[in-house]
């Protein structure tokens, strides 16, 4: 146990600043004691000390000190000083000799700047308003001056000797009142100047007491050279006009730190405004990567300067390679490329940031674990390193005593132990950090300080080196204005993209796994996919920025032609092709539904979540849900079956999310949660959903409420509009209702009590056979949480009594067998064609005989009642006796390999039919199917 030095002790610098060698002498003299800042607080202060309550520093006891400083006759400035040095020698007490988190250092520090700005900017307007009077608004109310904090004060992760990087803030430009005979009035932006001056001087001059904290205003409009104080109008028109990419991550972090009524009463809401589309734009934005290369070189290169001729300064934990900016950028880069489409990952605190990029698989999570340990780590060590002189310094020092100390509070027996810890850590950050941005990009002509280098080749000098084909359509592209009109760092980055295609056509054809068949129609493609997007230049920026994107695009693109017509009409998809394990993952819905509540939460706190909004967000996660299954199904790792399966959950899964966020903008709705259920029919309901499916789904509810029809109604026309319309995401489906009681003159949605009714022909009206046809493949899709489950069972109920109906066999086969004809007379095929699903023997005649063998035995034959699909009844039925040894299992295998062939000609958008005798064994198995059913 550590003896604390007793404070206002008058020992001697060179007595209390020997560092204990031993663990003994390590136990008598507490840590905190060797910090020589410590010794100089506790000799000056000694009185002062216990004005501080016990523990952790907090606001509170931080007002508290600071009225009893005032009530003894100190001034504010000086009164602040004062408690910032009591917090400061109760930080390294805490920290040192208690290895307290780091979260309580980080914490204690930005309340006390907080504290200290808000008492600041109460003195600053009650003396101003004295002299001018307060400044109003354009209506009359008081005008309000928003000290917004940047950096490590705006994510609340200041450091014990940080400068506070500040923007001043007023919300409405006037003048302000006056005194009381109407003199002295100044316009709002000469008051708040004013008021800022008075600011500094209180919290940020040096008196004999030292500071409150240095403060720094670099980064506000227009840095040095801008106004001390700027409108939110003001600030608006900067971002939109003159806003550079590196201010965006500067930006990412701000928060409104002061004055606290302002932020206690959420009066500064209005900043969120401005700055959220300034910093994170709502596509994919790699764009940002080269500016933050530029930036990191810029800090390289003045440490670099710093630590010329002094190599002991090349030791800097957070600038240094693999120090703190470097997770820092890691973290911020992920966050603003991804941020405007993924709101769950718009957080200040790096370390919370982390976590959230691993929860969205952004980052593998023992990395994401890995960089927060090495975060903590090196602050702990920045940390140590300001206690020894209360120096804004991050540079290990090169006294073998302090060093020694800074190894032994971090828990390491001696400086080599240490050393070797803080190089771990390092090397991995600088691992992360180069793999991300992909190491150092050439100088392409305007590095500062550097020879430029030569002019990029332009695209017609790589046309010898392209097949004929591709060259051809690049050398159209050397004589268009559209190619012509880029920036010269758009033209380079197409440019190497070529490059790079050259490069990957060489590779052979083949048709082996893994292979591309046809490498030119893949570039051709690719060039279709690419030339109208060659203005957005994220789109380019993204595959220059990852070359595995690129191939893994043109593989898509060679297995298909439909891949390519889907990337032109949702091309922000390709993203997902950056992701290692996404082809051999399988769509969930329970993360589906997560991700997306928790980025409807994120949107709900910033105020983003109107109608608009929300339609963009379910359109892009189900597009990039449907981008996914289709990558997987092209590179052969799943199956046709498997592609349904996922492509109906994801259709049961947006229906669900879209209902819910759909009722709470329904007028007039009469309760919170929505007595409703969704019925699917056709492909959805069998699990057969296929790319670009329209749902056949039937609304019904529950509720007996008077105004139930009328809310119902106008919830379900809501809803079909959120599921279809267009937005600049694309729609959802298209939704066909024909199925719901009496078709399409039957109303829009129907009590569950008439969906029974009309399903068990209680009453005159009654469902026809074709609609106990489609019941056959019925499915319960959603209800309500309170309710789903009991209506659910419920719907259940109704489609067994449906299918076990007795009936007429012979009057229900010569309806279906009439209803087949007429389908196949509205389908006419060729007689030396054979079409897949609507030829005889094709895939049309196998679901109308597994409908017969449903409706006709399902009373005697239970096990044909679950909706397991067509396949699975045909082997069902077979084993029930109801077809010819080997008729169900040939006619399923059949069923299969037609729906592959179907398949794969609607991928390559190449037509269904086939000429005989292609598929003639399919053909015969369905026929063999048709006549054991139905004669």
């Amino acid at each position: 146990m550590t003896v604390s030095i007793q404070r206002g002790s008058t020992e001697t610098d060179s007595s209390v600043n020997q560092l204990p060698a031993t663990s003994t002498q390590n136990a008598q003299v507490a840590s905190s004691s060797y910090s020589r800042f410590v010794q100089r607080l506790r000799r000056r202060y000694a009185a002062e000390l216990e004005l501080l309550a016990p523990g952790e520093p907090r606001r509170e006891s931080m007002a508290a000190a600071f009225e009893a400083l005032r009530q003894r006759g100190d001034a504010v400035g000086d009164a602040l000083r004062i408690v910032r040095q009591l917090v400061m020698e109760r930080l390294v007490t805490l920290d040192c000799d208690q290895q307290a988190p780091l979260a309580v250092v980080t914490t204690t520090v930005t309340e006390l700047a907080e504290f200290a700005l808000d008492v600041a900017c109460a003195d600053a307007c009650r003396e101003l308003d004295a002299v001018h009077g307060a400044p109003l608004g354009p209506e009359g109310q008081r005008a309000q001056l928003w000290v917004v904090g940047m950096g490590k004060l705006g994510a609340r992760e200041l450091n014990v000797s940080s400068d506070i990087d500040l923007i001043y803030l007023y919300d409405v430009d006037g003048e302000t009142r006056g005194d009381a005979e109407g003199r002295g009035r100044l316009a709002n932006q000469e008051y708040f100047s004013r008021a800022v001056k008075r600011i500094y001087a209180l919290v940020g001059d040096t008196t004999e007491h030292g500071f409150v904290f240095r403060v720094d205003l670099a980064l506000r409009p227009n840095g040095n050279s801008g106004p001390s104080v700027v409108s939110l109008d003001a600030l608006e028109e900067y971002f939109q006009v003159q806003g550079r990419e590196w201010e965006r991550f500067a930006w990412m972090k701000s928060r409104v730190v002061a004055p606290r009524d302002v932020v206690l009463a959420g009066q500064a809401h209005g900043l969120r405004g401005a700055v959220l589309p300034f910093v994170f734009r709502r596509y994919l934005d790699y764009s940002v990567f080269d500016a933050l290369r530029v930036l990191h070189r810029q800090i390289r290169e003045q440490s670099a300067r710093r630590s010329a001729g002094r190599p002991e300064r090349a030791n800097d934990v957070k600038l240094s390679r693999g120090g703190i900016r470097e997770i820092e950028f890691t973290v911020q880069l992920l966050q603003v490329v991804r941020g405007g489409q993924f709101p769950e990952l718009r957080t200040r605190p790096t370390l919370d940031a982390l976590q959230r990029l691993a929860r969205a698989n952004l980052m593998p999570q023992e990395t994401a674990d890995a960089l927060a340990l090495a975060y903590e780590f090196l602050r702990r060590v920045e940390h140590r390193i300001q206690y020894l002189d209360d120096q804004q310094t991050h540079v290990l020092p090169v006294a073998d005593d302090d060093l020694r100390w800074i190894a032994q509070t971090m828990g390491h027996p001696d400086c080599c132990a240490f050393l070797a810890q803080l190089d771990t850590h390092r090397e991995f950050v600088a691992q992360e950090f180069d793999k991300l941005l992909g190491g150092e990009k050439p100088c392409t002509g305007k590095c500062n300080g550097k020879k430029a280098a030569a002019a990029p080749a332009e695209l017609v000098d790589l046309l010898d080196d392209l097949p004929p084909v591709f060259a051809d359509r690049i050398r159209n592209w050397c004589e268009t204005p559209r190619v012509l009109a880029l920036r010269e760092d758009t033209r380079m980055r197409l440019r190497q993209l070529v490059q790079r295609t050259g490069q990957w056509l060489k590779e052979p054809d083949g048709d082996g796994a893994g292979q591309t068949p046809r490498h030119v129609d893949a570039a051709m493609r690719w060039a279709d996919w690419i030339e109208p997007l060659m203005r957005r230049e994220s789109y380019l920026a993204l595959l220059v920025e990852r070359p595995a994107v690129q191939e893994r695009l043109l593989r898509l693109l060679g297995a298909a032609k439909w891949p390519a017509r889907y990337l032109m009409q949702h091309p922000g998809v390709i993203d997902e092709l950056a992701s290692d394990e996404m082809l051999s993952s399988r769509f969930v819905a329970a993360e589906f539904e997560r991700e997306l509540e928790a980025r409807h939460a994120s949107l709900t706190r910033t105020g983003e979540a109107d109608e608009e909004r929300l339609l963009n967000l379910l359109r892009h996660a189900h597009h990039a849900e449907v981008f996914r299954t289709l990558a997987r199904d092209v590179d052969g790792r799943i199956t046709v079956e498997q592609v349904a399966d996922d492509l109906s959950a994801l259709a049961d899964a947006t229906l669900r999310v879209t209902a819910r966020w759909c009722w709470p903008h329904v007028r007039n709705r009469h309760r919170e949660v929505a007595q409703f259920a969704i019925i699917s029919y056709g492909k959805l309901g069998g699990k057969e959903l296929g790319y670009g499916s329209d749902l056949d789904i039937v609304f019904v509810y529950d509720d007996d409420d008077e105004r139930a029809g009328e809310v119902y109604a106008a919830y379900v026309r809501k809803l079909i509009n959120w599921l279809t319309v267009k937005t600049r995401e694309g729609d959802l489906f298209e939704i066909d209702t024909a199925l719901r009681p009496n078709g399409n003159s039957g109303l829009l949605t129907t009590s569950f009590q008439a969906y029974e009714k009309y399903q068990l022909g209680r009453g005159s009206n009654t469902a026809w056979t074709w609609e106990h046809q489609a019941m056959t493949r019925a499915r319960f899709v959603l209800g309500s949480e309170d309710h789903g489950a009991e209506l659910g069972a419920r719907f259940d109920q109704v489609r067994e009594a449906v299918l076990v109906a007795p009936r007429d066999r012979e009057a229900l086969k010569a309806e279906i067998i009439a209803m087949r004809n007429k389908l196949r007379g509205a389908r006419p095929v060729k007689a030396d064609r054979f079409d897949v699903k609507h030829s005889p023997g094709g895939m049309v005649d196998a679901e109308f005989a597994v409908q017969f063998l449903v409706l006709s035995s399902s009373g005697a034959h239970p096990e044909l009642l679950p909706n397991v699909g067509n396949i699975a009844l045909l082997l069902r039925a077979e084993l029930a006796g109801l077809l010819p040894e080997g008729v169900g299992r040939s006619a399923a295998r059949a069923y299969r390999e037609l729906r592959r062939v179907q398949h794969r000609a609607r991928l390559n958008e190449e037509p269904t039919q086939v000429t005989p005798p292609a598929l003639a064994p399919e053909r015969d198995a369905m026929l063999a199917l048709w006549k054991a059913v139905f004669g």
